[in-house]
């Protein structure tokens, strides 16, 4: 055991904490700048960490990617709960959870187009996308029960949604971010229900999770 007393155990850990946080976001933006292609040296430089440290903590591309996802999912889950806890009107709580979720990620861009077709589905990654899909069905079905969101707006919807709303910008990451926020209002006033007139209904189907998973995870070999 450490000394206790001094703290360091605990002084270690949150320093690698920080370190884990800024290899997150670094890799996020060097992927989007540079693509899948992009040097993990490049990463490293960017979070001001050596590439021995990124090493010992992540040997591949992939397991770093994959740390990406996980943390990414865990932050939405985070969010929702907030969102859901915080916020007694569900209309409140989802049109919250969108805008800390757009916040949160600036303007690093989407994850899709990054690891489609590359990264599987391991036992951790499907347990935090069952996370995932858990607190949204709550958020949304909160919403549905009180007739306060279009009917045929569902859970799965929500991870495409932001990622269409996370659109690279080529301004400053605040630039960024309040762009992505005025979309968003714009979509909430489209998926807002009114006590006047109906929304037009949706001619096209919403994805389900079978399909965010192939979207998401590359097929067994």
């Amino acid at each position: 055991m450490g000394d206790t007393q001094t703290g360091r155990p605990r002084g270690r850990r949150q320093e690698a904490d920080r370190n884990d946080a800024r290899l997150m976001q670094a890799a996020r933006e060097v992927f989007a700048e540079l693509g899948w292609d992009a040097p993990v040296s490049e990463i490293a430089r960017r979070a001001g960490i050596g590439m021995g440290s990124l090493y010992r903590r992540y040997p591949s591309k992939e397991l770093l990617a994959q740390r990406m996802r996980i943390v990414g999912m865990e932050q939405l889950v985070t969010q929702a709960r907030t969102a859901l806890a915080e916020e007694p009107d569900p209309w409140a709580a989802f049109a919250r959870f969108l805008r800390d979720a757009l916040s949160a990620q600036g303007a690093g861009g989407p994850l899709l187009p990054l690891v489609v077709g590359r990264l599987p589905a391991t036992d951790e990654i499907v347990a935090a996308a069952g996370q995932l899909r858990a607190a949204l069905d709550d958020l949304v079905d909160g919403a549905h029960r009180a007739g306060v969101l279009r009917a045929d707006f569902t859970s799965a919807d929500v991870p495409l949604l932001l990622e269409h709303l996370t659109a690279r910008i080529p301004v400053t990451d605040e630039r960024a971010t309040t762009l992505h926020l005025r979309y968003l209002d714009l979509i909430l006033a489209g998926l807002r229900t009114s006590t006047t007139d109906g929304p037009t209904a949706l001619q096209r189907p919403a994805p389900d999770w079978a399909e965010l998973s192939e979207l998401w995870n590359a097929p067994e070999k």
